[in-house]
């Protein structure tokens, strides 16, 4: 449990980093660009942490799928991006194939 703790830490942290990717404005920014580096070393140090029980392949889906997820939230609550009906049904098949994962593989399991 707790290693699926630390796989959504990094995926808020990852979220944040992104997030402040988009609010630098390509680094010209101050403080959204050392929210960059801060979120991406939190999300990299608690995805290192997962790693340690879970395989490679099944945290990265995991981790990349969620984030997308979150990523595509944030860009349309802070940002104002639109999300059209093709958007939306593929963030709900990430959201199936993540549940896939956790529901039916054993490679999920530690």
């Amino acid at each position: 449990m707790k290693t699926y703790l630390f796989l959504l830490i990094a995926v808020a942290f990852e979220t944040f980093g992104s997030s402040c990717l988009q609010a630098s404005n390509q680094f010209t920014r101050l403080w959204p660009s050392l929210g960059v580096i801060a979120g991406f070393a939190g999300a990299f140090w608690f995805f290192s942490l997962v790693l340690k029980v879970l395989p490679l392949g099944v945290t990265y889906a995991m981790w990349s799928g969620i984030g997308m997820v979150l990523i595509a939230g944030a860009g349309f609550l802070f940002f104002g991006q639109k999300l059209d009906l093709a958007a939306m049904l593929g963030i709900a098949l990430i959201i199936a194939g993540i549940l896939v994962i956790n529901l039916f593989s054993t490679s999920a399991t530690h």
